[in-house]
């Protein structure tokens, strides 16, 4: 199940590109767990032939990193280089892919020898200039939004649906406190070879499935905006509309992708994730662009929340830092950010916090964060 840290790693690693009229940016955060277990592919032009289109991917990993870092590696050429591909079978070449890919992992030393039991979700976006293709093996998930709002979202791949708890059932498992034989807690993986040696049963039809589930969706070239790939650290704390409403809120301030997901993954911490978080995130030319008018009401907000901050730190001779954040979250303050609420001024508020009270730096140590303040 994971062990965590004393306090989180915030540092974070960072990627952007463009290319075919799309534009990403990538943030990855260790967060409070020991170890950093995820992995991420972007890609836009995929070489002869296939120059307009692009490939994006989200790998969580567990019990090790191994296989997310060689899917990372791997999976595209796996799809790519599948049969199916070359017939213009585009969504059974992604099966195949996935497929194919977990049955040669199995073949890797550390793998084979049982010496290494990591596994690893996996959601990825193949874009041609007519269709994204999103393919889901987990519950990392992708979410489109068009107009607005999310019109399609990968499902979860958890113990508990009924045709995954049937498939591990007659494989001979079990779901108990909603995971694999009380262990594992997604029903379908790459890797996880401990969970696929029922004899007598095919690759999709063991405990654990590397079967991804594929949809094509259809390009609309003025609703389109954005798509956002991510593992589970992000999706346990934000819903699929609290993240399109954040992310769409910050693009009208920003087109710095990765200033974005930062403020995502940052969000997230502060909402009470204890994963580690991936996200990437594509923007289509239908994206919203920075407006002076957000970009005002977002200063109005900040100049709102100091006045408070000072207000509340008068009151008292010495007021902590997580006395005057939970003051502020008692508060009905108007115009902060949908889907994000509090947490996504946290860093703003620190920051406030250091200046008006530079010599309580110490109550805003990291582990505070586990104190259990409200800021939603």
């Amino acid at each position: 199940m994971g062990s965590f840290l004393d306090k989180p790693k915030t540092e974070k690693h960072n990627e952007h590109g463009c290319g075919n009229g799309l534009r990403y940016g990538v943030a990855s955060m260790q967060g409070w767990r020991v170890e950093m277990e995820d992995a991420h592919c972007a890609v836009t032009g995929l070489g002869e032939g296939l120059e307009d289109w692009s490939f994006f991917a989200v790998f969580d990993g567990h019990a090790g990193e191994r296989v997310s870092a060689h899917c990372a590696d791997h999976l595209l050429e796996c799809i790519v280089g599948a049969e199916e591909f070359r017939s213009d079978d585009v969504i059974e070449a992604i099966r195949a892919g996935f497929l194919s890919l977990d049955a040669r992992m199995r073949a890797l030393p550390e793998l084979a020898s049982g010496e290494d039991k990591s596994g690893s979700t996996a959601v990825c976006a193949l874009i041609s200039p007519h269709t994204v293709y999103v393919a889901n093996c987990g519950d990392s998930r992708a979410v489109l939004c068009r107009s607005g709002r999310p019109t399609f979202s990968t499902r979860d791949h958890k113990p508990v649906l009924p045709a995954e708890k049937e498939r591990i059932l007659r494989a001979g498992g079990s779901v108990m406190i909603q995971r694999v034989n009380g262990s594992l807690a997604v029903s379908r993986a790459l890797g996880d070879y401990e969970y696929k040696n029922v004899e007598g049963r095919g690759p999709c039809e063991q405990l654990v499935s590397p079967e991804p589930e594929v949809s094509a969706v259809v390009r609309n070239e003025e609703k389109d905006e954005f798509l956002v790939l991510a593992c589970d650290g992000v999706w346990d704390v934000m819903s699929n509309e609290d993240l399109c409403a954040f992310v769409r809120s910050r693009l009208a301030l920003t087109d710095d992708l990765e200033s974005v997901a930062n403020q995502v993954v940052d969000t997230c911490l502060y909402k009470g994730s204890r994963d580690n978080m991936s996200i990437v995130l594509v923007t289509f030319p239908g994206v919203p662009q920075p407006s002076a008018e957000a970009m005002q009401r977002e200063r109005e907000l900040e100049e709102l929340i100091e006045r408070r901050m000072t207000d509340i730190i008068n009151q008292g001779d010495t007021v902590e830092f997580l006395h005057v954040l939970q003051a502020l979250a008692d508060e009905n303050i108007p115009g902060l950010p949908p889907g994000g609420g509090l947490s996504a001024k946290r860093n703003f508020i620190e920051s406030v916090y250091k200046k008006l009270c530079p010599n309580n730096a110490d109550s805003n140590s990291p582990e505070s964060q586990r104190r259990g303040v409200s800021e939603t």
